[in-house]
Order: C-alpha cells, then sequence, then structure tokens
C-alpha cells in the first residue's frame, strides 16, 4: 500500500493518532536515555579518561549540540518534504548504534566521536515528530499533545540514569578487574552497549508507522514533493562550510555579508578561547553560529516566504528565545545534579541514579503533560495564554533547586528534585507548538527545527558547559570540588532575569503575528 493510500485512511484525532503518539514518546524516551545517560557515568569516565568538569559539559553539551543543530535544519526541512516516518526510522537507528559504538571508547576524543554520531542520528526525530504529530491532531489540541510527546525527555532521562547506575555498579562489582569482562569492558561501558542495542530494533516498530496526509488537520493540505532528495541535498548544501558559498552565490546571497560574519564569529570565538583556554568549546559553538546564519541567509534567498513568517515576527523570535533561556538551566542542572550529589553526600551511583532518575522520570511527566493542558486552557482565553507557563517554570524552578543544592540532607535533595521537575519540565510543549501557530503547514518542521536548534544552541551547548566552567574557575579559587559546582549552579539560574523580559516581550507581538499568519503568508507568495 502506498503512503498516499494510507493518509487516507487516517483522521486527525483517530485512535491511531493516539498510537501513534505512544510509539513517538517511544522513541523520544529512547532520544534521552542516550542522550542523558552520560550524566551518572561521569564521574567514571572522568576517573578513567582524565576529563574536566568543563570538558564533560562540552562532551554532553556543546559537541552533542553543534553537529545536532547543525543537521537538524536539512533534515527538518527534509521531513517538510518527504516520510516522516522513514526519516526517525533511520534516525534512531544511527543514534543507537552511535550509542552502543560509545562503549568501545579508549580516549575522550574517541568518545566525543561517538557523541557527535548520536546528535547526527538524534538531530531527525523532534522536527519530524512535530509535524506528523501536528497533523494526527487538531491545533487545538497541539501544545497538549506535544508536551506528552515532550514527556519522552524526563521519562528517558529519568531512565538513562538509573540504568547508567544500575548497569555500571553491577558490571564493575561482578568485573572488579577490567581485564576478565567481556571484551575488556568496564561498568560505564557496558552500560552504553545495553542501551544503545535495543533502540535498532525500536527503529523497525517505527518505520511500521502509517504517514499521514500533510496539512490536513488545518485544511491546508499540501500537495507532495517531486523531488525530495535534491531539497535534502540542497539544504546539506548550504548548511556546510565551503560549499554553502557556491550555494549563496547561487541563489543571489550577499557573501561579502557571510564573510563578514565569519570573521566576526572567529575573533569572538578566538577571544574566548584565550579567555577560558578551552579553545575545542569556542570553536565548535562558533561554527554552529556561523551555519545557522549562512542557512539563515540561504532561506532568506531561497524561501522569502518561509524567511519572513520565521525571522520577520517578533513573536516567533522572542519565543524562540525565551524558551532556550529556561533550557539553559535545565540541561544544565539536569546533567550537573547527579555529579552533585556524588561529591556532596555519602552514595553511590546506584542511589543517586535510582532517585535522582525516577524522581526527575516522574516530575518531568507531571510537569510537562500538566503544562501543555494548562497551556492550551490558558491559550483559549488570551491568545497568548500558553506563554503563562514560561513565567511558571522560571518562579517554580528557580527556589527549589537553590534548596536542592543546598540542602545538607540527601533525601531532601531527592525530594526537591523530583518537586523542581514539575515547573522546570512544563514548558517543552510551548515553543513548538507556538512555532506551528505562526506558520503554514508546509513550513511547520523547520519552524521546529529552528527552536530545536535555538534551544540546542544556548541550552544544550551552553548550559553543561558554562556551569563546568565556573565550577573549574571556583575551584581554582580555592573551593572544593562540591562546593565549586555548588555555586555554579546557583550562578546559572541568573538567566532567569533575561528569561522574564524576553516572556514579556513575546506576550505583546503574538497575538498579532498569529491573527495575521494567512495574510502574511500571502504577501511573500505562498499559495494558502
Amino acid at each position: 500500500m502506498s503512503d498516499s493510500t494510507e493518509n487516507k485512511n487516517n483522521k486527525p484525532g483517530s485512535w491511531y493518532s493516539h498510537y501513534v503518539l505512544f510509539v513517538l514518546v517511544i522513541v523520544y524516551i529512547f532520544n534521552f536515555i542516550d542522550r542523558n545517560i552520560l550524566s551518572i557515568l561521569s564521574q567514571d569516565i572522568q576517573a578513567d579518561l582524565g576529563v574536566t568538569d568543563a570538558q564533560m559539559g562540552f562532551l554532553y553539551g556543546t559537541v552533542f549540540a553543534v553537529f545536532y543543530a547543525v543537521f537538524g535544519i536539512p533534515l527538518a526541512r527534509f521531513a517538510d518534504v518527504w516520510v516522516r516516518r522513514s526519516l526517525i526510522s533511520a534516525g534512531l537507528l544511527v543514534w543507537s548504534v552511535m550509542t552502543a559504538m560509545s562503549g568501545f571508547a579508549r580516549s575522550f576524543p574517541m568518545l566525543a566521536v561517538f557523541r557527535i554520531g548520536v546528535g547526527i542520528g538524534e538531530a531527525s526525530a523532534s522536527p519530524a515528530a512535530y509535524s506528523m504529530l501536528s497533523d494526527y491532531y487538531h491545533p487545538r489540541l497541539r501544545a497538549t499533545v506535544l508536551a506528552i510527546y515532550s514527556s519522552g525527555v524526563y521519562i528517558g532521562g529519568g531512565i538513562g540514569l538509573f540504568l547508567g547506575g544500575f548497569i555500571m555498579e553491577t558490571w564493575n562489582g561482578a568485573y572488579p578487574d577490567p581485564g576478565t569482562s567481556p571484551l575488556n569492558l568496564k561498568g560505564w561501558q557496558a552500560a552504553f552497549l545495553a542501551v544503545g542495542i535495543p533502540g535498532v530494533l525500536m527503529a523497525i516498530w517505527v518505520r511500521t508507522l502509517k504517514e499521514p496526509i500533510r496539512g490536513i488537520s488545518e485544511g491546508l493540505v499540501t500537495k507532495e514533493h517531486p523531488a525530495p532528495f535534491s531539497v535534502l541535498k540542497e539544504e546539506f548544501a548550504s548548511m556546510l562550510p565551503f560549499f554553502n558559498l557556491m550555494g549563496l552565490k547561487r541563489d543571489g546571497a550577499s557573501l561579502p555579508l557571510n564573510f563578514a560574519a565569519a570573521a566576526v564569529i572567529i575573533v569572538i570565538a578566538i577571544f574566548l578561547s584565550w579567555l577560558t583556554d578551552n579553545p575545542s568549546q569556542w570553536i565548535a559553538l562558533g561554527i554552529g553560529v556561523y551555519v545557522t546564519f549562512s542557512w539563515a541567509q540561504s532561506i532568506q534567498a531561497r524561501d522569502t516566504a518561509t524567511f519572513h513568517m520565521i525571522f520577520k515576527s517578533k513573536a516567533m523570535v522572542y519565543t524562540m528565545m525565551a524558551f532556550p533561556s529556561i533550557a539553559f538551566v535545565t540541561y544544565g542542572v539536569g546533567y550537573w545534579t547527579a555529579p552533585l550529589l556524588l561529591r556532596l553526600h555519602d552514595t553511590s551511583p546506584g542511589e543517586v541514579g535510582m532517585y535522582i532518575g525516577l524522581g526527575s522520570a516522574a516530575g518531568g511527566l507531571i510537569g510537562v503533560t500538566m503544562g501543555g493542558v494548562t497551556a492550551d486552557w490558558a491559550k483559549r482565553k488570551h491568545p497568548a495564554g500558553r506563554l503563562i507557563i514560561g513565567f511558571i517554570a522560571i518562579f517554580g524552578t528557580a527556589p527549589l533547586v537553590l534548596w536542592m543544592i543546598y540542602t545538607e540532607s540527601l533525601m531532601t535533595a531527592f525530594i526537591l528534585n523530583f518537586a523542581h521537575h514539575i515547573f522546570s519540565a512544563s514548558w517543552p510543549g510551548i515553543p513548538p507548538s507556538t512555532a506551528a501557530d505562526l506558520v503554514v503547514p508546509r513550513m511547520r518542521a523547520v519552524a521546529g527545527a529552528f527552536f530545536l536548534l535555538v534551544n540546542t544552541m544556548i541550552g544544550l551547548a551552553m548550559g553543561p558547559y558554562f556551569m563546568g566552567q565556573l565550577s573549574d574557575v571556583y575551584r581554582a579559587g580555592g573551593m572544593d570540588r562540591g562546593e565549586s559546582l555548588q555555586t555554579a549552579i546557583a550562578t546559572g539560574l541568573l538567566i532567569f532575569v533575561a528569561t522574564f523580559f524576553l516572556l514579556i516581550l513575546a506576550w505583546r507581538h503574538l497575538p498579532k503575528d498569529e491573527s495575521t499568519r494567512l495574510a502574511r503568508a500571502r504577501e511573500q507568495g505562498e499559495e494558502v
């Protein structure tokens, strides 16, 4: 049966929609198991490979984030023209294999290469999933549905911590001498293998899903693209350094402007490398920023309508800046909580992984679901109502995180980890649903990828690294390993000041930008 025939048998809101949502939540759970397991394994990895806090923040955040972002845009554009379930399945296969291969890493550079592979594979999932789910459900349920999908972040992150700690302790207990273990693996390496291999089977399951008609939920059905792989080729050419210059010249974009932007990025990267003595962080981030700028130039030249709908909407820009600044905290705190508790308290990776993992999963599931439901209810009361969740997130998260990192009771810290996740996990359904509301259907995956790109660059690339770098700085100033990390996390919460003002600006512009969506698209030549 062809994809188009399958599509006619599916309607938004049917039982099959719920089945697809269920499967995609599992995919996202696998996504974050593979991503977040690094946190609970970090102490052993650092001891085994001689890695600093800043390097671990770089490994978990920046090196993953840059490649996730660079490949995310072309793959999102591809998702807007190709079979989305096939793209998700292929990406899941890639990142699962790369996670399993991380178990054979014998050095920091080798582990970094495999984590790059994980980032590239995972870049395929969410934009395509956002787009699929937006076609399977009515727009009035969009924040709720995408929040349920986003629950995979917290369920997967929690399971990753629990499984990682359990597998590592069990393996090390069974094989205290790695020379006698199968394949000479240590506990942290065995953990990577154990969580990576099942994803290969999951990829087969995802491939069996039915593809919905693009745009059907809003009555704006989009024609099938005649040459989707040419779009993928074109998008990669517009993103990859050097190749992008040929595309920019062909499309009529300004090469002098591109060179000027590259020069500014290089100067800033050199300065920050000198300031922090960590060139790899700023070289990687600089590449990511340059590629993002080049992509925006390319979109402006090749697809004026998409460029205007994304970059000329103040509501879009402010929203896409506000929530990634929350992610700066959630990624940073999420990664460093387990190492902090291991440094401050007399405990083990297994115990921390179990309580932090299950607490994060339970609190995150409650928070993200309630956040999505509340957001959809608030939007019915006010056009910008969904944004209220952002304010709830910052004012609920900050005091609970501070209490958690400074309490002297380990059990209190476990309880507060659960509690703060109810607030810190409430927002992930808001940016992608808002982005989908501000563009037309053929642009949804790219708009979702734009959010993920900014979220990844600000939240994932900077949050864990910034806290790790500050921890190293504070430790060099005389603090012990626990106190330095404690202070670094507390300092990172100051970004919420910027979040507050960005949310206010987004609130001011969202009603008008959404109400004029179709008119603005028609002005740019879009047929809607």
